[in-house]
């Protein structure tokens, strides 16, 4: 058995879970309401405030789909409960994000601005402290949504490994790389 997908999603105060007759799994929850459809060999069951994921057989594919499927489920409960959020720094001198409403505008060393809109579904704020680099906080019920805008958004200028400048996540440890050094 798949230790992830036999292991039990236990619901918060609040939360409440539908499981529609085509496995179309609906969670609502004081943060919002997320859908997900989950593969109809798959049964999702409800026992009070405890929500499992079980399959039919051993084959390979009901193996592979399971562990995902409970997964996905116990993000979306998350969601709805508590919420995600994803911290983003810009670091380079002259680096600025600016935000009015979910339009967010950067200036990371190009010679025009980059315009870039969040979906509504998310959450976005700018902070900029005096010493440190400007932050961008994204956050959102959506897991899979939220990750990709965070993706997408430091696409636009990758860290580089010599000084570091660039669009990271907060949490993320960037591996230096020593410059030149100097002959004879």
């Amino acid at each position: 058995m798949s230790r992830i997908g036999k292991a039990l999603i236990t619901l918060p105060a609040g939360v409440t879970v539908d499981v529609a007759k085509n496995n179309l799994v609906t969670v609502k929850g004081p943060k919002g309401s997320l859908s997900q459809k989950i593969d109809v060999d798959l049964q999702v069951e409800l026992d009070g405030n405890e929500l499992s994921v079980k399959r039919p057989t051993n084959q390979k594919r009901h193996r592979e789909i399971h562990g995902l499927s409970r997964a996905l489920l116990a993000n979306m409960v998350k969601g709805v409960s508590d919420g995600f959020t994803k911290n983003l720094e810009l670091v380079g001198v002259g680096y600025r994000a600016a935000n009015t409403g979910n339009l967010i505008e950067f200036s990371v060393g190009y010679s025009h601005p980059i315009y870039f809109y969040v979906p509504d579904e998310l959450n976005v704020e700018t902070a900029t402290e005096k010493g440190k680099a400007p932050v961008i906080k994204l956050s959102g019920t959506d897991k899979q949504l939220l990750g990709q805008v965070a993706a997408k958004i430091r696409s636009y200028r990758k860290p580089e490994p010599y000084k570091g400048k660039g669009i990271k996540f907060s949490d993320e440890i960037i591996r230096r790389k020593a410059g030149k050094t100097a002959g004879k």
